[in-house]
């Protein structure tokens, strides 16, 4: 997020909606959506900032929370909802403008994290709060500019190291959330090709809707057997 000039503008992102059970992308949506929600009843407050807010999907889950929501990004969204243009390691707005500070799946696209994580600290007010959510296991995505994934020392050490207190690193679903996750992603990559294989994918997961029992049964796993050994993402919640 340093150059806009290298930036698509209108770049299509993530909307706000409920994804059913036959959606590619239920199981991580399932988890980073209810982590987000009682997260956000939890800890937010005030005036929120959302950098690298995108067409700003997780607006419900604040609006009836905070007083207000403004949300940056380094280009345009494709809904155009952004409301100011800036990196998000050079924040276009004074020192403790905000109360809240929300940040979903952007830190991995930034080079500079530090100057990220640095940036949230200088606009939040004392005793605000700074909500991120960042990937630990996901394959690469608006390439080129995938430069992370975290573990959760990685993150205590970053967000400390720009004097945060870290309140609480909660993994968004454990090991067989991720498993059945990434898996199904590998699957469906291949429906790009025209072969046999995808052919037959196309048919058992979505014509006969197997897809959806594969959903429902993963959640169900995980939550049986949690284990945060692996995850598919971090929420962090710290504390200035």
């Amino acid at each position: 997020m340093a150059n806009s000039s290298i930036r698509e503008e209108g770049i299509q992102r993530l909307t706000h909606k409920d994804l059913s059970a036959s959606d590619q992308y239920f199981i991580a949506t399932y988890f980073i959506k209810n982590d987000i929600r009682d997260f956000a009843a939890k800890y937010a407050k005030g005036k929120l900032l959302d950098v690298g807010c995108g067409n700003k999907p997780y607006t419900p889950y604040f609006e009836k929370i905070v007083d207000e929501y403004i949300g940056c990004d380094i280009v345009q969204s494709s809904e155009g909802v952004v409301d100011y243009i800036c990196p998000a390691n050079q924040l276009c707005f004074a020192d403790i403008s905000f109360d809240t500070i929300f940040s979903s799946q952007v830190l991995e696209h930034v080079a500079d994290t530090k100057g990220v994580i640095g940036e949230a600290y200088r606009v939040l007010k004392k005793d605000g709060y700074a909500i991120f959510t960042v990937p630990f296991s996901w394959e690469l995505h608006e390439e080129p500019h995938d430069y992370f994934r975290f573990t959760k020392y990685g993150l205590k050490a970053l967000f400390e190291e720009q004097g945060f207190e870290v309140v609480s690193i909660k993994a968004n679903g454990g090991k067989w959330a991720a498993i059945f996750q990434l898996w199904l992603n590998v699957l469906f990559s291949t429906r790009k090709y025209k072969t046999l294989r995808s052919r037959i994918i196309k048919w058992f997961f979505v014509r006969l809707r197997f897809i959806v029992l594969y959903n429902k049964f993963s959640i169900w796993l995980d939550k049986r057997f949690f284990d945060d050994i692996f995850t598919l993402n971090y929420l962090v919640v710290a504390k200035k």
